[in-house]
């Protein structure tokens, strides 16, 4: 698996571009980002078609993108949570009013649950429903490789923030311990911000859930 990583937005927002190897050009596309014209600038100079998107849940810093890339990719698939769903439609829950830029998109092509997998470009996610940031926030783990896409799940000793509408301390660091810290020490932890960890990093030193 190739993944090139993409800091997006004001926000900082982690994109990951993922191909099933170097020499693909098919690619599926963790997280739009709130602006995602240099993604877009990215694909072209590469020569990259992106089959989908799986947005990890329905903030604006991770979906207002979505915009953009439609208009150069129409055909792409968008996949996000089934409780997240309504985000896309909706500038005050998504936080995008918030963000001084209200944004709203189509409907999802595909809308996820617990358990699912998804299979585009070559490449095959495991969905694990991690709610606490959002109602519908989700991780995307391929197991094969050993990593996980965390979105605002679960950062390098940090957790997303549970202070905005729908968010739950309680029930993220539930979703954290019994889903995320179950999976093997060694997965690398791909997260929506800052950089890259490891379930065993996080199990011995995040203050937030260790």
């Amino acid at each position: 698996m190739k993944i090139d990583r993409l800091i997006l937005g004001d926000f900082q927002t982690n994109c990951y571009v993922v191909r099933a190897d170097e020499t693909a050009t098919d690619c599926l596309i963790v997280d739009a980002g709130l602006d995602s014209r240099e993604l877009v600038a990215f694909l072209k100079r590469h020569q990259l078609r992106p089959v989908a998107v799986v947005l990890t849940h329905g903030h604006a810093d991770h979906i207002a993108g979505l915009a953009e890339l439609h208009r150069h990719y129409p055909r792409m698939r968008v996949y996000i949570h089934r409780v997240d769903a309504n985000l896309l439609a909706d500038p005050q829950a998504n936080l995008s009013n918030l963000a001084g830029v209200p944004f709203t998109a189509e409907p999802a092509d595909v809308l996820l649950e617990d358990g699912d997998t998804v299979q585009e470009a070559g490449i095959t996610l495991n969905v694990i429903h991690t709610p606490g940031h959002t109602p519908g926030g989700i991780c995307l783990y391929a197991q094969r490789e050993s990593l996980v896409f965390a979105g605002d799940t679960l950062f390098a000793e940090g957790v997303g923030r549970t202070d905005f509408p729908g968010g739950n301390m309680e029930q993220l660091v539930e979703s954290i311990r019994g889903k995320l810290f179950c999976l093997p020490d060694a997965t690398a932890v791909y997260p929506g911000h800052a950089m890259r960890t490891t379930i065993a990093h996080e199990k011995a030193h995040n203050p937030f859930v260790s």
